[in-house]
């Protein structure tokens, strides 16, 4: 399903929005009293600061400045930081991406949309710029279904213990098991419901990995299950269906599970595994060949004070067979990052991170090839959302 939004009509619902709420901020002028006048009743609430009619408006803008001590060239790898994703591009100033989200939560029925553009929307949809949707899905909530949720549409994946949002993340960059160990997202159907005080599961029937539609017919089957405790969560997702091209044989098969901890307030940190498999339909013997990769990565958050923040991130991801990242090869890497937030809605991120590999991945100048890259980024980000 291919949904097109037209950018004038957004552009005229946003100033419309802008507009209606000017018009009605001039219409509530606070009212005067004499000593002989009753109370002026009280004024009735306002809509919430950002929405268009029914939807709530929110929006952000994340861009960055990354400096790579490899100096990879254009004519290289396109002067980009290897095995990175949203924030690749090296030694110049780069738009991560500029985000618009319509959402109206289901009751019963809803909607969410989120456009995008930048470089994270050209790897999340890999064929370019011309598709600006991250998601696009309806909700439905049935009032008796005991907490029931449907979703159908383009929707992101349940795997990972990042997002592709980096405000929503401890560190700036995405971590390898968020970049080649899991899919960016999904389209089909899905459910959750809670089945006790603590734990929501979820069955999702979807077009596979990154696809909208695809060449081979088959769906792939997703399961999760949210466990949800005061002082830790435990995320657990099963993802399995054909996934090589133009034909069903040959499966991908992906565990996913997530260890979130908060003992307190200002300290929070996590351990995520991620194991996979695709057996290839058919091998360069004659016999099918099955591609294994699997990795692990363990980060800690320190709020410092209401405005700063620390975030550490350390990482080791197997690529048996080059399955993921096109070289067979052990890589580790391990983050540092340091937050400051300017004001309600601002935020900034320096941050140094170190890559390294049994294998000479990494690209250095023109044409050499090495071990290990180290990078340092600056990022900057910008949002808004609705206040209720």
């Amino acid at each position: 399903m291919q949904i097109y939004l037209s950018r004038n009509r957004i552009l005229q619902s946003v100033t419309g929005a802008a507009l209606a709420i000017a018009s009605a901020a001039g219409a509530q002028a606070p009212a005067t009293s004499t000593p002989a006048q009753a109370p002026a009743p009280p004024a009735a609430p306002a809509a919430p600061t950002w929405s268009v009619g029914p939807m709530d408006l929110s929006g952000l803008i994340d861009g960055y400045y990354s400096y790579n001590a490899n100096r990879p060239s254009d004519l290289a790898n396109g002067q980009i930081n290897d095995l990175y994703n949203f924030n690749d591009k090296t030694d110049q100033f780069s738009l991560s991406e500029a985000r618009l989200t319509l959402n109206h939560d289901p009751d019963p029925v809803g909607a969410h949309i989120d456009l995008f553009y930048g470089r994270t929307n050209t790897l999340v949809n890999a064929g370019g710029e011309g598709n600006y949707i991250e998601q696009a899905f309806l909700s439905l909530k049935p009032p008796k279904a005991k907490g029931l949720e449907l979703d159908f549409g383009k929707f992101v994946t349940s795997a990972g213990a990042e997002v592709i949002e980096s405000k929503d993340n401890w560190n700036y960059s995405r971590s390898l098991l968020f970049s080649w160990a899991i899919p960016y997202f999904h389209f089909g159907l899905r459910s959750s419901i809670p089945v006790t005080k603590s734990e929501t599961i979820g069955v999702q029937v979807v077009n596979g990995w990154n696809n909208v539609t695809k060449t081979n017919g088959g769906v792939t089957v997703g399961l999760t299950s949210a466990y949800v405790k005061p002082k830790y969560t435990w995320d657990l997702n099963y993802y399995g269906g054909p996934e090589n091209p133009n034909t069903q044989k040959g499966y991908r098969n992906l565990i996913d599970t997530t260890l979130l901890l908060t003992p307190t307030a200002k300290f929070n940190a996590y351990i995520n595994y991620d194991y996979g498999q695709n057996r290839d339909a058919i091998a360069a013997q004659g016999n099918t060949a099955l591609n294994h990769w699997q990795g692990v990565a363990v980060a800690a958050h320190e709020q410092l004070t209401g405005t700063s923040a620390l975030a550490g991130r350390f990482e080791y991801f197997d690529d048996e067979n080059g399955f993921m990242t096109g070289t067979a090869q052990r890589v580790k890497e391990v983050t540092a990052t340091y937050e400051y937030k300017w004001t309600e809605g601002m935020l900034s991120r320096v941050e140094y991170r170190r890559d390294w590999s049994d294998a000479a991945f990494f690209h250095k100048g023109n044409s050499a090839m090495v071990d290990a890259q180290s990078t340092l980024t600056a990022g900057f980000v910008a949002f808004f959302g609705p206040k209720r």
